[in-house]
């Protein structure tokens, strides 16, 4: 069969000689001979459209309705990195960004000072919440997604190493916050409560990424009703558990600048969590409607 395939932004076209009928032409076929006639267009870079929508691996020709002769659209999304890489990348911003700044404070405040107990404390949940980010990336998620465009690594990791690294560090580890200063004061009832909620809550959103993990199967895009601990009150618990997370830190430092992390962090993984909500609904007829987006009730 002969497909055209039509670039609408370079108003260019090519003509394709398949082997096989639509029944037995799949995506990966299509998208595999574009790469054999330019060499740069690798399949994670090139969308395929019709007025049906993006063309999916893993289907045929013939599932959206595509015949002999039809014109199926073409876009090139750049160069693509993948997600695993760019999920280290961002994560591992803070992971550097916060030691310096805490182990070496005569070379960002001028001064060596001794820290205090809410700074040592704060410091240890950060490390070990974006080391968690990192192991997880590693060993835990299954992306639907493999790549996304490189040049959005740089937007994406803005938000880690900009609001939850510099912004986050230098405010929270400075001698104003330093051990015998009025501002670094905390109970001990107040710490240990702080410490309990973020165990909770960073074991929880563990526990999220694991059931979300275990529904689908290596290699698949499989999509089922998440369901059991966290996911019977929300579609989306680990964005709960980690705004609880990052709560404990907020109470725990009483620093504006965590605050302002947590705005923007709770903010963007409401605006997420939403729309994984409205996707499930719509996907899966037997949706619990009991179910809230992200705030167990409310929203």
């Amino acid at each position: 069969m002969k497909l055209t395939i039509a670039s609408r932004s370079e108003r260019s076209q090519f003509i394709l000689d398949l082997t096989g009928s639509p029944e037995d032409v799949t995506v990966e076929t299509v998208q595999n001979e574009i790469t054999k006639r330019y060499s740069r267009l690798y399949p994670a870079r090139q969308r395929l459209t019709t007025e049906k929508g993006v063309l999916e691996r893993g289907k045929t020709l013939a599932d959206y309705g595509i015949m002999d002769g039809d014109t199926v659209l073409f876009k090139d999304l750049g160069s693509q990195i993948s997600w695993r890489t760019v999920f280290l990348i961002e994560y591992g911003g803070p992971l550097v960004i916060h030691p310096l700044v805490y182990l070496l404070p005569s070379l960002f405040y001028g001064q060596n000072f001794e820290h205090s107990w809410m700074q040592t404390v704060t410091f240890w949940m950060v490390m070990l919440h974006f080391l968690k980010r990192e192991y997880e990336t590693i060993f835990v998620h299954r992306f639907s997604h493999g790549t996304m465009p490189f040049r959005n690594v740089f937007k994406n990791s803005a938000h880690y190493h900009l609001l939850s690294g510099i912004n986050l560090a230098y405010w929270v580890y400075g001698p104003w916050n330093a051990a015998g200063t009025k501002l670094a004061e905390r109970s001990d009832l107040l710490i240990y409560g702080c410490i309990v909620l973020y165990a909770f809550a960073e074991l929880s959103n563990y526990h999220t990424h694991v059931t979300l993990r275990n529904l689908r199967p290596p290699g698949t895009r499989v999509r089922k009703i998440p369901r059991g601990y966290g996911f019977d009150l929300v579609s989306c618990p680990n964005y709960l558990f980690e705004t609880l997370s990052w709560l404990a830190i907020c109470i725990l430092t009483l620093s504006w600048s965590a605050h302002l992390f947590f705005f923007v962090a709770v903010g963007q993984m409401y605006i997420w969590a939403v729309k994984k909500h409205k996707m499930y609904r719509k996907e899966f007829s037997d949706y619990p409607r009991g179910r809230k987006a992200m705030i167990p009730l409310i929203a």
